[in-house]
């Protein structure tokens, strides 16, 4: 039986690694480092160091090139205190196994980490379901060399899920495993249909985005009700709905698990029942921090996934969140207010026309501007009372 480990108690000291593909910069590789390192605080560890190569391709047995991974083992043996490698793309069981050959140290990638987050974030039996069959997907094409890497790998960050067996366990078990939680997972499922089908004729509305956008602390704000916040990457998983009260007029207001890019496959598709609250929604609401270096890529990679779910034709308003950090990182001390204000406008007046108009830019820790994106909601909210439930429509004004 695979028994699941717990993590240490100490701060784990990791190494990222990145590599250049052709047709990639290394600027882009950078930023993917950036958000590796969030991802491995949010575990538990911190980064150290940053080890960067360009290859046309992987390579199949070492991912990396022969004197970069000596380059990165010399480091470990001179620093003496590095626990894990973080590699940012997804590794094979068997360059899993020939680097940790190489470094003799924890090795782990970018759909491990996140794995490891989302198992120790899961707090209902859909979510923990859901991580346990993910992290059977992930180990599936990687058996033939998970179990020793396993052995060697203790407790810590990227163990947090199914851990070392005998190494006679065999696809066959896995796959009965994944089989069994694939039906449970439908049981789930079958239940939160029922649940969604029992709430009524109200107009639904999500709140989507990247994640540590500021969707719960909005939901938060607008619901007045107290869901979990942090900044910290994936502080929900589960989706969470309340009843929202605008001028009369009532709607179903749901905080959805955050998307990011590089996001496993298998991770999407154990969480589709999840983002059933996405697809069946009336309106979305996308959230966007402003004020992130990579706040566009984030709206892009946002957009893609919806279009991913068949959910991009849906009613969506765009709210920039976190406008007063914006301003603090754009705008010295000495600027002109004149100045300040034709860059506001140039910029408002660009994403009004991006999203045609659906458009709000807020402070949700402020409560700068909620009256304006209240009013927003409800205008579409009875828009869509109109289209979907005209018989009660007319009971909102």
């Amino acid at each position: 039986m695979i028994e699941k480990k717990k993590a240490v108690s100490h701060e784990e000291q990791a190494i990222l690694v990145g590599l250049v593909q052709k047709e990639q910069k290394e600027q882009m590789v950078n930023e993917y480092l950036d958000e590796l390192s969030f991802l491995a605080e949010t575990a538990g560890a911190k980064t150290v160091k940053r080890f960067i190569q360009k290859l046309p391709h992987p390579d199949s047995r070492t991912f990396l090139g022969k004197g970069k991974l000596e380059e990165i083992r010399d480091y470990i043996i001179q620093k003496g205190n590095i626990d894990l490698v973080i590699f940012d793309d997804e590794l094979t069981g068997a360059q899993l196994i020939n680097i940790e050959k190489v470094l003799n140290k924890k090795i782990i990638d970018r759909s491990d980490l996140i794995l490891d987050i989302f198992a120790s974030r899961a707090k209902t039996a859909q979510a923990k379901t859901q991580v346990e069959l993910a992290q059977y997907q992930y180990i599936l094409p990687r058996l033939k060399g998970m179990w020793k890497h396993l052995e060697r790998q203790g407790g810590g960050v990227g163990t947090r899920g199914p851990g070392e067996t005998e190494i006679e366990t065999d696809r066959r078990i896995v796959k009965d495993k994944i089989s069994l939680l694939r039906k449970r997972l439908a049981e789930i499922d079958k239940q939160s249909f029922t649940q969604r089908k029992e709430r009524g004729e109200f107009i639904r509305v999500a709140l989507v985005g990247y994640t540590n956008v500021g969707k719960s602390t909005l939901m938060n704000v607008m619901a007045k009700s107290e869901v979990f916040a942090e900044n910290k990457l994936f502080a929900t998983l589960d989706t969470t709905t309340r009843k929202v009260v605008f001028e009369q007029t009532p709607f179903l207001l749901s905080d959805t698990v955050g998307f990011i890019r590089k996001l496993p496959h298998h991770l999407v598709e154990s969480f589709k029942s999840t983002l059933d609250e996405v697809r069946e929604s009336d309106v979305l609401l996308h959230v966007v921090d402003i004020s992130h270096p990579q706040y566009e890529d984030q709206y892009k990679v946002v957009n893609k996934t919806l279009q991913e779910l068949g959910a991009q034709d849906k009613p969506m308003i765009t709210i920039f969140n976190k406008m007063d950090r914006y301003e603090e990182i754009t705008f010295d001390e000495w600027l002109e207010d004149s100045v300040k204000e034709e860059i506001l406008k140039d910029l408002k007046d660009r994403w009004s026309n991006e999203t045609g108009g659906n458009v709000v830019f807020i402070s949700a820790t402020e409560r700068r501007n909620l009256d304006a994106l209240r009013q927003t909601i409800l205008n579409k909210v009875r828009e869509m009372y109109q289209i979907r439930y005209p018989y009660k429509a007319e009971f909102f004004y």
